[in-house]
């Protein structure tokens, strides 16, 4: 097992030092998409109750957009897919967002 684990680290940083910008993009696209719910952990604290800000959806946006990119790098087309959707869905988040604070304000 720790084997395993072992050449899975030595071939990512492999492939970090043959194509860094690449990696780099990956790696940023993963940390905004990650950050989202450190964000929503942090508002939900502060608000002393399960709270999913708007941020959270801008976050997701930027976050898969930037690792659908580097999927269409790799050409992995289950991830391509699976991330192409997503935007759709947190796009679709925000429009409804969006016409209830429309709804709200008449």
């Amino acid at each position: 097992m720790f084997d395993v684990i072992m050449t899975g680290l030595a071939r990512a940083v492999e492939q970090f030092r043959i194509e860094p910008v690449w990696e780099t993009t990956a790696f940023v696209g993963e940390a905004i998409f990650g950050g989202r719910f450190i964000l929503q952990w942090i508002v939900s604290e502060y608000r002393k109750q399960s709270y999913v800000p708007v941020a959270f959806w801008y976050m997701s946006i930027v976050g898969s957009i930037i690792l659908l990119a580097y999927f269409v790098h790799k050409a992995s087309l289950a991830l391509i897919i699976a991330f192409a959707v997503q935007i759709l869905i947190y796009v679709r988040n925000l429009v409804l967002i969006r016409k209830r604070k429309r709804q709200a304000k008449t």
